[in-house]
């Protein structure tokens, strides 16, 4: 399967779930893996550098908007009120975007994406998810109890082994 066809399945696997999740749900449901997969990696740590603002994402071929503040470090969901910034586009774009299929810059550029409001707020979120690399150990290691997480990072190693080979 080519990388645009599975980005098109997750794009309308994403566009289905979001159709389906009671809208009460779909913040809270989004903070939660959020700070879940953020766990061991530095963006958490960048993240406190906005403590106490608000960020909207507002997918715009849904005509949903899901609201969150920063705290602690952690997003929280929250009211929609008046957010310091929002990130406005639609599902593929913001899929694009967390997968890295394209460049943030090139994203905001073609206007797929936008960021209204608090433009140091909305420039420092952008430059966050611009210098995202996931670090499957680190998230392992800090999820998961140390002998757990040991078994793990040996499996991811085996795996990338048997990946490259082909």
């Amino acid at each position: 399967m080519s990388a645009s066809s599975r980005l098109s399945c997750a794009s309308r696997l994403l566009r289905w779930s979001l159709r389906i999740v009671p809208g009460a749900l779909q913040a809270p449901a989004g903070a939660l893996l959020f700070n879940h997969l953020a766990r061991g990696q530095p963006l958490a740590a960048r993240l406190r550098e906005i403590d106490g603002r608000s960020v909207a994402i507002d997918v715009t071929d849904l005509r949903r908007t899901l609201c969150f503040r920063i705290d602690g470090g952690r997003l929280r969901a929250v009211e929609a009120r008046a957010p310091d910034v929002v990130i406005r586009g639609d599902v593929e774009g913001f899929l694009r975007l967390a997968t890295r299929r394209e460049d943030p810059d090139a994203l905001f550029f073609q206007r797929r994406l936008c960021i209204e409001g608090d433009t140091e707020v909305g420039v420092h979120v952008k430059n966050l998810l611009d210098a995202q690399e996931f670090d499957w150990e680190a998230h392992l290691r800090a999820v998961l109890p140390a002998p757990l997480a040991e078994r793990a990072v040996r499996g991811l190693h085996r795996a990338r082994a048997a990946i490259a080979v082909r």
